[in-house]
């Protein structure tokens, strides 16, 4: 009798950085909601988790980023990502918390999965578009569940308009290319400076091509 076959290896687990959080000012209404709807360290784990499900594999996620800092203070705007290639810092709004209070908890989450994508994407080495990566970013908070209520598919003059429009856009190549098509584009921006040849080389036609298709469908369906 044959000797039973080796089970499969197990894949690597994900690599969780070491979380830091700072609060600036605990008296902020902001931070009452904060505190009120989430976890911090959950928050960041599920963001990070988001981050590598959509743009890695298990054998291709990064392992670079040791820490996450998360401040909360008040300012105007949302939130914003900087930091080391080691350490990254991410400030988040208390007014914009304030202001969000109706639907607190899917907004902390979906602005924290967004910001958590910077710390992990590829850029191209510094070159890829703004809007592509902001579109990527919010391709993995549409995937990961946290659409605000005004987000909508739209076209339009700009493929790269970013953010949510570059989003929806992302999410039609992912779905009319195949399932890792955009894991596929971050991949490709690893090591090599932006060209839109790429979205040829993982999507099979080029992107001005891709969003004619896009919009055109858009329309159909209107």
């Amino acid at each position: 009798m044959p000797p039973p076959p080796n089970p499969p290896a197990a894949l690597p687990p994900w690599h969780i950085p070491n979380f830091i959080l700072r609060v600036e000012d605990l008296d902020h209404k902001g931070a009452s909601i904060f505190f009120e709807n989430v976890k911090p360290s959950a928050a960041l784990k599920l963001a990070v988790e988001a981050s590598y499900t959509w743009l890695y594999t298990p054998l291709t996620a990064p392992t670079h980023v040791q820490s996450i800092t998360l401040v909360l203070r008040s300012f105007e705007g949302v939130a914003y990502t900087f930091g080391s290639h080691t350490d990254k810092e991410i400030h988040f709004s208390l007014d914009y918390i304030a202001g969000s209070a109706s639907r607190a908890r899917d907004e902390i989450l979906g602005v924290l999965v967004h910001e958590v994508v910077h710390c992990y994407q590829y850029n191209a080495k510094d070159t890829c578009p703004g809007g592509l990566i902001e579109g990527i970013a919010d391709f993995v908070r549409l995937n990961a569940g946290y659409v605000p209520p005004h987000w909508r598919p739209a076209g339009g003059d700009r493929w790269d308009a970013g953010y949510d429009a570059t989003a929806y856009f992302l999410n039609w190549i992912e779905k009319h290319c195949g399932k890792g098509t955009i894991r596929k584009l971050n991949a490709f921006m690893k090591d090599l400076k932006y060209d839109e040849k790429v979205f040829t080389a993982v999507a099979g036609d080029s992107v001005n091509k891709l969003w004619d298709l896009y919009c055109q469908q858009l329309e159909k369906r209107r």
